[in-house]
Formats: C-alpha cells, structure tokens, sequence
C-alpha cells in the first residue's frame, strides 16, 4: 500500500486511543497492517488524490464509520461478533478475519461511503462553543443570529436545549436530559441571559433526524465502544425530533455568501463551526473569508457579526476556539479543547 495511505491509518490509530476508543484504534491498526490494492475498494484507497489524514478526508475513519453501520443495521454477524463488547478477546488475526470478511460480503456499499466526509456532530463541542456565544452576547449585550457552516443533522444547532457546567458555573435548562460539563480550566465565561432570534445551518450531507436510515448514518460515525457518547446523541437526536433545525443543502461558500447579504439591526450574527474546515478546499476556504470579511466591513455595533470556531491548529493541544469580531474585526483565540469536547482550557477576550 502507499506509504502515505498507511501513516495515516497508524496516525488515525493514535488518535482514537488518545481519544478514548482503543477499539477503533485497533480497526485502524487493522487497516493499516493488512489493506491491499488487491480489490476496487483497495485501489480506491491506495490511490486516494485527497489527503488522506485525519485533519484533512479523515480516510481511516470512513472505513471505520461504514464498518459500525453495518454493526448499527444488523447485516453483517460475523463482524457484530467482534464488536465491541468481545473484541478484547479476538486475536489480531481474527479481527481482521472479521473485518475482511465485511469488505468482501459489502464491497459496494464501502465504496459509496467512501465518498462523503465523516459527520459526527459532536454535541460535547458545544461545551467549547457555548461559552463562545456567552461571551459574545456579554459583549454585545444584542439577541443573536446563529449561522452554522457543516450543520450535519444541526445538533450543535439546538445547543440552548441542552445544560452545561463550567468550572462551578452553570447555565442551561435544568430539566434537560443532556448535561455537559467538560473538564475546565480558567475562569468560567459570563454567565447571562440570552435570546436567539433565528437560527439556520447549511451541509453538503444534511441529515435529517426524524428520518431512521440519517440517524443510523449519524450515529455510525461515533467510536462503538464510547457506548455513553452514543446514548448522548441518541438523548440529542430525540430533542432535534421535537426542535427540527433549518439546514440547506449546500456548499459553506455558496451559502454564506447569499446568507451574509442580510443584515440584522440590533443583533449580532454569529457564523460558527466546529472540526469541519478541514474538509473545505482552499478555494471555498477563501471564499468564506471574504464573504466573512465583506460582512464585516457593514457591520456597526447595532448590527454586528462575529465568527466563532473551534478547528484544529498549528498547535497539538486540542483545537483552537477562535473569535473574530466585526466591526474591529479584531480575532482572538479564547480557548482550546478537546477534539471531542471532553476539556475546555477558557482565556476569553
């Protein structure tokens, strides 16, 4: 196998054990020590013209996703029989057995998941990004717009329907069934009253969670063995049931272009995403910017427009949380986390 396809897989390997899920670690080391381009599915990864690592197609972790679909539909029973709760007993030899087995048995449908990005939806995210609009409202002291870019089935969308902690602070409704409370260092953000005027999300891939082939979709892409991970977005997806969020269908670029051309008085619209830019082009990367910074260049402190985001960085501790403000159009870095949300290191403004 290309050497490059296989450092990626051990890479991919690394992360998912630092994260919580030597399972998935495991299947990734699987991968890499076994794959051949000995098959169409194999040639498609061996040739792979993307990057294939996790900060850009995140290829290992496709696989992974449509290996727990399988899991998640029931159609495969020899690779159920490895997952998760006897993996631990399988040999290497056998687990891959298992796994060859699936590649085989559903090669046509591994090819088609193949060619969509992974959509995880990470609520635990929105322990990062709430104390993100927390402040922005702080700053503005406006009611807000939320503009979300790579929405997937709009979860981190309905972010006000869940509870927080942050350090000795709370916020949220007390009666949700979802209750996040990373690991927090440093002052707990601002903890006020807000108010949403509206809220709209775009996706390539929207996923549409009162449909149950979207939430097998969504729910594939999480790690089998971080089973409390996958009963909190089952918890997530039942309160999207009841607050269905609006998601267009589209490209970032495209749509925030049309979406930025309103103009909202005495608000603040916040644009924001978590561990997607990675997927855009550098092309679509750069459009985003400018229809951000065209934006900005019309905003006023009765109609302000912010742009939070929690991507990964030139920096191996977690992700950046990163606030731009329009009209200074001043970018802060106000805090780093865990690609998963599980601990908020908070700077603020």
């Amino acid at each position: 196998m290309n050497p490059d396809i296989l450092q990626a897989f051990e890479d991919q390997a690394a992360s998912c054990k630092a994260l919580g899920s030597p399972f998935t670690s495991r299947i990734c080391m699987a991968f890499a020590e076994n794959l051949r381009p000995d098959s169409t599915l194999g040639k498609i990864i061996n040739d792979w013209q993307g990057d294939p690592t996790s900060t850009g197609d995140a290829l290992a972790l496709r696989l992974c996703g449509a290996l727990h679909a399988l899991i998640l539909d029931e159609a495969d029973d020899v690779l159920k029989a490895a997952y998760p709760d006897s993996f631990h007993k399988w040999s290497d030899d056998a687990l891959w057995s298992a796994i060859q087995h699936a590649l085989n048995a559903h090669e046509p449908f591994f090819i088609s998941r193949m060619k969509s990005a992974p959509q995880t939806n990470e609520i635990r995210r929105s322990g990062a990004l709430v104390p993100g609009f927390l402040e922005i409202a702080h700053h503005f002291n406006w009611p807000l717009v939320l503009s979300e870019i790579g929405s997937s089935a709009g979860l981190n969308l309905n972010w006000d329907q869940y509870q927080y902690s942050f350090g000795d602070k709370n916020w949220g409704p007390e009666k949700s069934p979802i209750h996040l409370a990373p690991e927090w260092s440093g002052k707990p953000p601002h903890i006020d009253k807000l108010e949403i005027l509206s809220r709209e999300g775009c996706d390539l891939n929207p996923l549409d969670m009162t449909k149950e082939a979207d939430q097998t979709r969504l729910l594939s892409y999480l790690w089998p063995d971080q089973i409390e991970r996958i009963e909190r977005t089952r918890q997530a997806i039942s309160i999207a049931q009841g607050h269905v969020p609006k998601i267009t269908k589209s490209g970032a670029a495209d749509w925030l272009e049309q979406r930025l051309t309103t103009r909202y008085e005495n608000a603040v619209h916040i644009v924001y995403h978590s561990i997607m830019w990675q997927y855009l082009s550098k092309d679509e990367q750069d459009r985003c910017r400018k229809a951000l910074d065209t934006a900005g260049a019309k905003a006023s402190k009765n109609s302000a427009l912010a742009w939070l985001r929690l991507e990964a960085d030139e920096d191996d501790d977690g992700a950046g949380l990163y606030l731009t403000l329009w009209p200074t159009g001043k970018t802060t870095l106000i805090g780093r986390a865990d690609f998963h949300g599980r601990w908020v290191k908070w700077f603020g403004l």
